[in-house]
């Protein structure tokens, strides 16, 4: 099983978000992250989420992993285009 990182690309597996994918925005302890997908879950207001009820996609898109690390703006958009490919293939 793949580690979850910040930046990450997940799907949700469980849960009324189940069947999205979604980036790691922060790491808050060894159970839970918090999630957003730039559309229903916006950078500024991420989802809250059991680590046990995701899967891992993808390593951590470096671009967004980058900026989340130094404390910079990431927007929605930005997001929003890196899941279109992920969401597309469902």
């Amino acid at each position: 099983m793949k580690q979850i990182l910040l930046g990450s690309v997940v799907f949700s597996k469980s849960g009324r978000d189940s069947g999205r994918f979604y980036i790691v925005t922060e790491i808050v302890d060894a159970n839970y992250v918090k999630i957003a997908d730039g559309d229903l879950r916006r950078i500024d207001k991420p989802k809250l989420k059991k680590i046990k009820h995701l899967k891992c996609e993808s390593a951590p898109v470096e671009k967004i992993a980058v900026k989340l690390a130094e404390g910079k703006k990431v927007f929605d958009a930005e997001i929003r285009s890196i899941l279109r490919a992920y969401n597309g293939s469902i």
